[in-house]
């Protein structure tokens, strides 16, 4: 059983988190294997715990206080071709398996070197694995779901092992049954480990598409100041028009739709969407700025940490931002990122 001497104290949750913003963990503990995620869980219910799991600390928004419970933050690691298991009938087909733990850059860059296709559209995706898969991570038309084989993880609860196919993630838009577990009271259930299945490929071209991604990142992403990613996820088409009407189908066809006198783009991601960040800048919201934390200029739909922001400013500026595009266009947004409380999540 792991002590309670072995939960470090008070711990700086700002320092893992990419905004660089949040209070402290009363409790906090690093988790190098399942047995060790096991274990903890024990621990934190025989003191009465709330538990906060913190992975790579993107997407996430932490409180000024920090957080009262434990925070588990899973760090298995590890990545290896799976030798001796036939993946499919298809040619080329291999099987990689990664600890949660593993950052998305490591993982992508295994798949470059050994001339592994499936992953290159998360090239500069930060962030670990765990995290990844629980949030269905996605851009340039990919998304972790599409090379997923297999999850698995440690019921929270009942602190057992549990594996699941890919369709039994019941993986959505930003969205996968890791999610939606947690939003039952006392429920959830921490990932530890992915097996995906990829393609043997060109080596050099899988490498010049990541270096592709990662370029394009650095181009349009304020990289250069602390940030949580997109902060709001892109509108479905579906949620403007009917997929059954006219003009879904018009949309479609053309490319592009105008929603209140501006005209916006559709693209796929993974279904037909227009880009928050469109609707954001359209209304005039780039370079606002609350206390230390600004929309920025670069992408509008980054709020980045630009001078020593907490936690209220950001929350103040997303309020701000979903008020004045409902005002203007009539659309709600919906965040990508999730916020902890103190009290729990």
């Amino acid at each position: 059983m792991v002590s309670c001497m072995k939960f470090r104290e008070n711990v700086s949750l700002a320092r893992y988190s990419h905004l660089k913003i949040g209070g402290p963990a009363r409790f906090f503990f690093e988790a190098k294997t399942e047995r060790d995620i096991v274990e903890a869980l024990a621990e934190a219910k025989r003191r009465r715990l709330p538990i906060f799991v913190l992975a790579g600390g993107t997407n996430l928004l932490i409180d000024d206080k920090g957080f009262a419970g434990l925070t588990l933050r899973p760090m298995v690691s590890g990545i290896r071709r799976l030798r001796g298991v036939r993946p499919s009938s298809a040619p080329g087909e291999v099987l990689v398996e990664a600890g949660a733990g593993v950052a998305m850059a490591d993982l992508v860059r295994f798949a470059s070197t050994h001339g592994f296709a499936g992953l290159a559209w998360a090239g500069g995706l930060p962030g670990t694995v765990g995290g990844a898969v629980r949030g269905n991570a996605g851009c340039f038309g990919g998304e972790m779901k599409d090379a997923i084989v297999s999850v698995r993880s440690v019921d929270v609860r009942t602190r057992a092992g549990v594996t699941r196919t890919a369709k039994e993630c019941r993986f959505g838009y930003r969205d996968s049954v890791f999610k939606k577990k947690e939003r039952r009271k006392g429920g959830g259930e921490i990932i530890t480990g992915v097996t995906f299945r990829l393609v043997k490929g060109d080596r050099s071209a899988i490498a010049r598409a990541v270096r592709e991604k990662i370029a394009y990142r650095a181009a349009h992403q304020p990289l250069d100041y602390p940030n949580i990613g997109s902060i709001f996820k892109n509108v479905p088409l579906e949620t403007l028009y009917p997929k059954t009407s006219a003009n879904y189908r018009v949309a479609i066809a053309a490319g592009e739709l105008t929603v209140r006198g501006v005209r916006c783009g559709v693209k796929t991601d993974p279904f037909p969407v227009i880009a928050a960040a469109r609707l954001i800048a359209e209304s005039g919201l780039r370079g606002v700025s609350m206390g230390g934390a600004m929309v920025s200029v670069k992408h509008p739909n980054f709020i980045v940490n630009a001078l020593g922001a907490d936690a209220w400013d950001i929350a103040v500026l997303i309020r701000l931002v979903k008020e004045v595009i409902w005002r203007r266009f009539g659309v709600r947004l919906e965040e990508e990122v999730q916020v902890v409380y103190n009290e729990g999540i």
